[in-house]
């Protein structure tokens, strides 16, 4: 498997109502197109409103690659950042759990 944890920090509140729109279109076709997509989870940080964390699990990293050449990925990416004033994006190594193979 193979997986990221990515955090994205919105400017301010309608940015991050515009971001979440974003994410909502990216996400729906990610769940209808992209089988090797095992979780593309997407969280609220309680504590901290305008920041969101994306959780992704890819079968391997052919998966992955494959995503990112998906055409609403490449939209998502072409418009985030002017709703973002920071990302930091973290590779992750699947060890064990539940709902996985590891």
């Amino acid at each position: 498997m193979f997986g990221l944890v990515v955090r994205f920090t919105c400017k301010d509140q309608a940015s991050a109502e515009a971001f979440d729109r974003l994410v909502a279109a990216t996400v729906d076709k990610a769940r209808t197109t992209e089988p090797g997509t095992l979780v593309y989870a997407v969280n609220r940080i309680d504590a901290e409103p305008l920041q969101r964390v994306f959780y992704e699990l890819y079968r391997d990293r052919a998966a992955f690659e494959e995503h990112e050449e998906q055409e609403h990925t490449k939209t998502f990416l072409d418009e985030r950042e002017q709703y973002l004033s920071s990302t930091e994006v973290d590779w992750v190594t699947l060890l064990t759990g539940k709902g996985t193979d590891g």
